[in-house]
């Protein structure tokens, strides 16, 4: 029988974890850790081996090396204990199609000695309109929140979601920001996975940054940018005619880049560097189109890191 966990220990331990892939290096000497009580996202683009992560955490796939805690227990070794406690998010595609939405409920809490009851569900995940539809009839929305509802059916301590909110419209992608939320505001552990920066910052406690197969940075979305920007940014459609060491000379401009087609200048002065660049785009008889002033992001840390950005 195991010791009861310290309730004020890490829920998640990964040090210096491995996976390859043939020659392909998915996860490559990963450490971060997850407290009790926190969302904590991994941030990446497709293939940066955030899915591979947490599978090996779920105990779907084995390391190569390094280590993996779950609430205090090696995956390795106790993997079937840690599945009693745990949480996991499906994928849609594995729901059954034919059956309703509570016959789902009622099959996967069969799996665990510790359930939920499905009316409690259907309630808290307010399905309870839908729960004599068949899956296969239910909105993104719906489909992503019926997932969700069989990743809390053991009551779990600590909740896995992989891309919980993609392929969803903006609506229902705030509905489930709000149901990740009521996680934490009941006490659970959450580690999730996007691709979604403003998903991050909206709802992350704490953010590892991914990026082939390496974490780049961990921190808070303030931490993450106030390390790096202390500026804010002048943004505008890229102009062809101006290039980056002329706009690399205009007043206090401390660096430029490129993102989406647009033209990003970090300045400590905006009024000055503005007038800089009217005076600039003036005297070549063109005008910065959509021009705007905005605070750093995590874009631009994703772009400061990787010489890219996110949506590349």
């Amino acid at each position: 029988m195991t010791a009861p966990r310290d309730p004020h220990a890490p829920v998640i331990v990964v040090r210096d974890v491995r996976k390859s892939f043939g020659e392909v290096k998915a996860v490559d000497g990963v450490s971060f850790e997850v407290q009790s009580g926190e969302i904590f996202g991994l941030l990446g683009p497709n293939g940066a081996g955030k899915t591979t992560t947490m599978e090996m955490l779920e105990g779907l796939t084995g390391p190569d090396s390094g280590d993996l805690l779950v609430l205090g227990l090696d995956v390795t070794r106790h993997a079937v204990a840690i599945k009693e406690r745990i949480g996991v998010q499906l994928q849609t595609a594995a729901l059954y199609p034919q059956l309703h939405v509570s016959e789902v409920i009622d099959l996967f809490g069969s799996f665990y000695e510790r359930r939920l009851p499905t009316s409690r569900l259907l309630d808290d995940l307010d399905l309870r309109e839908k729960q004599a539809a068949q899956t296969k009839n239910l909105s993104g929305g719906q489909r992503q929140r019926l997932s969700v509802a069989l990743a809390l059916v053991n009551d779990p301590e600590l909740v896995f979601l992989d891309e919980p909110t993609t392929g969803l419209d903006p609506a229902a992608r705030r509905g489930l920001w709000d149901l990740i939320l009521r996680l934490k505001a009941d006490g659970r552990s959450v580690l999730m996975t996007t691709h979604y920066l403003e998903e991050a910052e909206a709802i992350c406690d704490r953010v590892a940054i991914m990026d082939h197969g390496r974490i780049l940075d961990i921190g808070t979305a303030d931490e993450l940018i106030g390390r790096r920007f202390k500026e804010k940014a002048i943004q505008f459609d890229t102009i062809a005619t101006i290039g980056d060491a002329s706009l690399a000379q205009l007043a206090h401009v401390t660096r430029v880049a490129h993102e989406d087609g647009a033209t990003l200048l970090y300045t400590a002065d905006v009024p000055a560097t503005v007038g800089a660049l009217l005076d600039v785009t003036t005297a070549s008889g063109v005008e910065p189109d959509n021009l705007l002033v905005r605070r750093a992001t995590l874009e631009d840390v994703f772009l400061e890191l990787t010489g890219r950005a996110l949506r590349d």
